[in-house]
Formats: C-alpha cells, structure tokens, sequence
C-alpha cells in the first residue's frame, strides 16, 4: 500500500497451542480530525446586527414644559404645553401648541416691558435630516405690543400643520421681541430679543404604512 494509508495491527497470544485474536488495533485519523489529528470545533453562527433607532426627544411628554429665556435685561418664564395628546401628534394632524409668558426686568426702576411680536417656526425631521420648515406663523401687537411686566402675562396658540409622513419629530422655534422702556415716564423703547426651541416626536399615523 501506499505510504498514506496505515495498517493496523493484529495482537497474538498462544493459549494452550491454539492462537486467539486478541485485538485491532486501528491507526488511521478519525474522520473528524484535520490533518493534524486534532478536531476544530464548528465555526458560530454569525449574529445579524439590527440597529436600535435613537429615541426621539420629546419636551413635551409630560403635557408641559417651562423654559426660562433672557434678552438683556429682560428675563421672560414661558409655559409650554398642548391640549392635543401626544399619542395623535401625527403628520396629518393639525397640533396646537399654547404659550404663557411673564417677564421681569433687572434693575427693576419701575419700567415696562412690552412684547412686540411672537413668531413661531416648526421645522420637521428625523434622525438623517431636516425638512423645509413651515410657513412662520406671527402674533403682532399694536404699538407698543402686549404688556408682559409681571403680573400681566402674554398667551397665545400656534399650530404645527401638515408634516412630511417621514418626520419623526418637530421642532418649533420661537424668536420673541420685546420692548423695554429706557425710564419709567419715556415714551422711548429699548428692542430686546429672545429665542428658545421645543421638541415634540410625530407618532407614525396609524393610516400610513411603516417605513
């Protein structure tokens, strides 16, 4: 035979004047075994990976949310919330979102403070981009504006309209003008702006097909 196949070897043994075959003894490598003689184990199953979207930030999720903005010496308390349930934020949906503002002034020398003009912008999107915004929505009052000095406040209700069905979340800008006066008898006005930022996560529309 050729020098790649091994014989095995028969064992003898005389018992009485008669021959017994005791044992077989097999050299050749087990099927399982490499070329080395030693076995390898199965390779694992490679897992596939699934990505975990980010969630969707949401400053509304608890029905409200305060935010505390400055323009100079002007600090301004705004609520923020929404008689629309979070659950029917959807594309489709129109969204309202109410404001309350109050103001003081710091050194407070008896001067007032007037909001001139409240703009509200929704920009949608979703984690790989931003959609054109929506049409600015303006509340303007007449001169000087609306009194927002503590303890007058200033609310008022914008709406997010129709968003693109792949925007996962809004969000509204706000730029607030105000006009402070220079003395507590001028008939002179200091502008101060302001700007601030919500969030609010658009739920996928039970009509529309996931994406």
């Amino acid at each position: 035979m050729g020098d790649g196949v091994r014989r095995g070897r028969i064992a003898l043994a005389t018992v009485g004047g008669g021959t017994m075959l005791l044992a077989l003894v097999a050299c050749g490598a087990p099927p399982w075994a490499q070329g080395d003689g030693r076995a390898t184990a199965s390779p694992a199953p490679s897992a596939s990976v699934v990505p975990v979207p980010e969630p969707v930030s949401n400053d509304l999720s608890s029905g409200s949310t305060q935010k505390q903005v400055t323009a100079g010496a002007i600090a301004a308390t705004v609520d923020y919330w929404s008689t629309l349930p979070m659950d029917r934020w959807t594309a489709t949906a129109l969204k309202p979102v109410s404001i309350s503002m109050v103001t003081t002034v710091t050194p407070d020398d008896g001067q007032k403070v007037y909001l001139q003009r409240a703009t509200m912008t929704a920009v949608p999107g979703n984690a790989s981009q931003s959609f054109s915004p929506l049409a600015p929505q303006t509340d303007q009052g007449n001169p000087p504006g609306y009194l927002v000095l503590s303890p007058y406040s200033y609310s008022q209700t914008f709406n997010v309209g129709e968003v693109p069905a792949d925007a996962t979340f809004v969000t509204m800008q706000f730029t607030y003008e105000f006009l402070l006066q220079t003395t507590p008898t001028s008939s002179e006005f200091a502008k101060q702006t302001a700007s601030d930022t919500i969030t609010v996560a658009i739920t996928r529309d039970a009509a529309t097909p996931a994406g």
